[in-house]
């Protein structure tokens, strides 16, 4: 019985790796940036800081027209864990929050701070402003978005206050003070 059950539980984790039709979970953080995966310099974490936590994201990117050119106007994304369960939220602010425990992290773009890839967002170095509550987010001092896909605003003109949403993902980890 415990065999099967393992076979059964391998072959529906393939499925969900390889995007096979039987899930349409997210790919793990794992997946996407394991133990080898390099992280751009202008993106590091400074040194004292630890990785609390990691998330893939899943949602979009809003933007909207103003005077002719599209610009960001907010994050829409779905936080998933390791096994691909949804655990938080990201938003304008930027802003995250642990749908688990309420605790939440709001951060701003360190300057300069950004990893530019092709066909996609950038990836970027974000410097905690604010933090709430004892959960996932308690104490987090930076926030990586790393291995990002999508997002990019469209090229070319639009009409005043026109808006737009451009699917993204991305990994999000979480830094805090070593202690």
């Amino acid at each position: 019985m415990k065999r099967a059950r393992l076979v059964f539980v391998t072959t529906a984790l393939l499925g969900v790796v390889a995007g096979g039709a039987a899930s349409t979970a997210a790919p793990t953080p794992a997946a996407i940036n394991g133990p080898d995966a390099q992280v751009a310099p202008a993106v590091q974490v400074p040194a004292g800081n630890k990785l609390v936590a990691k998330f893939y994201a899943k949602g979009v990117q809003t933007y909207t027209c103003t005077t002719g050119a599209w610009k960001l106007l907010e994050p829409a994304a779905t936080l998933a864990d390791r096994l691909g369960r949804a655990v938080g939220l990201h938003s304008r602010g930027p802003i995250w929050v642990s749908t688990t425990d309420g605790s939440a992290v709001e951060a701003a773009p360190v300057d300069g701070a950004r990893n530019e890839l092709p066909g996609a967002v950038p990836e970027l170095l974000l410097k905690a402003k604010t933090t709430r509550g004892a959960g996932v987010f308690a104490g987090v001092s930076y926030v990586q978005r790393l291995a990002t896909k999508g997002g990019l605003a469209p090229s070319g003109g639009c009409a005043e206050g026109a808006q737009t949403s451009v699917r993204y993902e991305a990994l999000y980890t979480f830094s805090a003070p070593a202690r």
